[in-house]
């Protein structure tokens, strides 16, 4: 039970940082704190992160993000490299404490399935786009099991044509010492939030491989092509990866 205790201790650390602190500092301050948080909750939880870069490191801070969703993890996996606001869906904001957290981290929640809601977040993107944010997303629109890549849904990559910002692209994948998958991480069916945190605590440790892909640049490109060309890119990925 203790890295359990741990885990509502860093919570707790977490909603006290974000409810006296942030209204003080600076974005980029802010940002930074993301960060460090979200490398202290993968310690406790015992996941390592390992970075690969594709191409040359990205010096664009405002781009849209996308990657395939595995898991809860996947946020905090990628704000421990790289802090981004992150759409969500909206039933997030209702988990105890991490909820509330993801919504002072910045994340921006939407309801699934209604036109006008996608509309306002669109245009929600592209002012913080034009403001310099990075932006990140998953066009899975769920959590898909290790090994499987549903298509994407193309409607918020409208936001990085109309900001004129490139999409940048990450894969990402759970791991056993050995190279195999982590079943542990998949966040799938009718997994609750505990369920899936006591199975990676129980777990006793993983590898997260979060692979940051060229990227891939808007201008005079339609929403389609750029869901189709990111699905490519981190399909090409996983699937190679898988094959080793």
């Amino acid at each position: 039970m203790w890295p359990f205790l741990r885990v509502i201790l860093h919570l707790l650390q977490g909603l006290a940082t974000s409810a006296i602190v942030f209204p003080l500092v600076s974005a980029a301050r802010r940002e930074a704190l993301v960060k460090h948080w979200s490398r202290g909750l993968l310690r406790i939880l015992r996941v390592r992160v390992d970075h690969h870069v594709s191409d040359v490191p990205s010096d664009k801070r405002s781009v849209l993000v996308v990657a395939n969703h595995v898991s809860w993890l996947d946020i905090f996996v990628i704000n421990s490299v790289q802090p981004c606001h992150f759409v969500a869906k909206a039933d997030i904001r209702s988990w105890p404490l991490l909820g509330w957290l993801c919504e002072q981290a910045g994340t921006i929640f939407i309801a699934r399935g209604k036109r006008r809601e996608t509309r306002r977040v669109q245009e929600g993107l592209v002012t913080g786009l034009l403001r310099g944010q990075r932006i990140a997303f998953f066009p899975e629109g769920t959590t898909s099991a290790q090994g499987v890549l549903l298509p994407f849904h193309s409607n918020l990559f409208e936001a990085a044509i109309a900001a004129a910002v490139p999409i940048q692209p990450y894969a990402v994948r759970y791991l056993h010492d050995s190279g195999a998958l982590h079943k542990a991480a998949d966040f799938v069916g009718d997994t609750t939030f505990v369920d899936s945190m006591m199975l990676i605590l129980k777990a006793r440790g993983m590898r997260a491989e979060l692979t940051e892909l060229p990227l891939i640049e808007t201008t005079d490109s339609d929403r389609r092509v750029l869901a189709q060309q990111a699905h490519a890119a981190i399909g090409s990925v996983l699937q190679a990866r898988q094959a080793v």
